[in-house]
């Protein structure tokens, strides 16, 4: 678990960046539940830690493509339950049919597709901010040197 240490001493900066980036989710296709898993299945790494102009903090996105199911499900269920669900509101029924379709591999892909690169660059968007966040706060340098 070679990312622990450095995670570890940035605890209290990603809370504080995670109620910052609240506005932005609520912007974005995703309910915050939505967002909750897709952080879940994100973890971050620094690469380059070694040379302070290369050094980026960078989200490790590999396990997105598992949750993208599950993502769905919950806008349906918020859908079902009466509430604005995800990107799919303007058609109620397009949803149901876009998972029955996905389920049997028909040809459901397009919005996973879609919703894969907005939740990449979304969880992108959040990592820059973080960084931004720690080199503000005069923590970017001793983060990087933990992570090495």
């Amino acid at each position: 678990m070679s990312e622990q240490p450095w995670m570890d001493r940035i605890v209290g900066d990603r809370m504080a960046v995670d109620r910052e980036f609240t506005e932005r989710v609520n912007e974005s296709r995703f309910s915050s539940q939505q967002w909750g898993l897709i952080m879940t299945a994100t973890g971050f790494e620094i690469r380059d830690p070694e040379d302070s102009e290369r050094a980026r903090l960078v989200a490790n996105t590999e396990k997105l493509p598992q949750i993208m199911p599950e993502l769905e499900k919950i806008d349906a269920q918020v859908r079902a339950a009466g509430g604005a669900g995800g990107s799919s509101t303007s058609e109620p029924s397009g949803g149901v049919l876009a998972s029955i379709k996905g389920a049997l591999g028909l040809g459901g892909d397009g919005g996973n597709d879609e919703d894969l690169q907005a939740a990449e660059e979304l969880v992108a968007e959040y990592a820059d901010r973080l960084q931004e966040r720690l080199e503000d706060q005069g923590k970017w340098q001793s983060t990087r040197e933990a992570a090495s």
